[in-house]
């Protein structure tokens, strides 16, 4: 089962995605935020998993067009990322994906740089009902907490030399002081980026199948 790429309307301007639907044609809606990489093969590969289990996923491409395959390069697309153009961009995506999901509320994952940002799209989009946040990460993108309008789960990594656990406790108090629903696992041994499969360096396959079931868990429970 293979997405497609497709465009969607931004700020009178268009912006490129990819879209992975179920067999059944829609399900609930996932926005799925890429990593400091850009929209690289692995983004789509987990947006080919959501559709296998039963979810519309649309993952935008934040960086238009530009992508990294080094540290360096990656760092300096995600210092660059434009956060006025990014909210556009993913208010633009939710809108888009509202149309090709079986359910009002949608729900958005997102890794590593992402992750903060699926953060700020349910800070920022009433559209979202949940929001799952990878070991998130971003300077200059500033969730307003008390705005989330669904419950988070986050999942981050003890070894996680850009979102340590203390990093990743203060996410979660944060959001509990804004009286937001919050749930956080700090996966023991492993390092950041341990879901991803394309990266023999960090990923763990137990943490990262775990992660996938209470990911998928999240959505189900939370997007009617």
């Amino acid at each position: 089962m293979a997405g497609k790429m497709v465009q969607f309307p931004s700020n009178g301007h268009t912006t490129d995605s990819y879209l992975a639907a179920p067999t059944s044609g829609k399900g609930p809606g996932v926005l799925v935020i890429q990593e400091w990489w850009g929209l690289v093969p692995h983004i789509k590969a987990v947006c080919d998993r959501f559709a296998a289990a039963g979810f519309s996923a649309l993952a935008p491409d934040m960086y238009h067009g530009k992508t990294a395959s080094e540290p360096d390069g990656a760092g300096k697309l995600f210092m660059a990322l434009n956060i006025e153009q990014a909210e556009k961009d993913l208010r633009g995506a939710a809108t888009y994906l509202a149309g090709h999901s079986s359910t009002a509320k949608l729900g958005a994952v997102g890794f590593c740089m992402g992750g903060q940002l699926a953060l700020f799209a349910g800070c920022t989009n009433a559209s979202i009902g949940a929001v799952v946040d990878f070991y998130g990460i971003h300077p200059n993108v500033k969730p307003d907490y008390a705005k989330l309008s669904g419950p988070v789960l986050g999942l981050f990594a003890e070894k996680d030399g850009f979102v340590n656990p203390d990093v990743a406790r203060g996410v979660e108090a944060a959001i509990k002081k804004a009286g937001k629903s919050v749930e956080i696992h700090v996966y023991p041994g492993v390092d950041h980026a341990f879901f991803n499969d394309e990266r023999p360096d960090a990923y763990n396959k137990a943490a990262a199948d775990d992660a996938w079931k209470r990911t998928a868990d999240h959505f189900k429970k939370h997007l009617k």
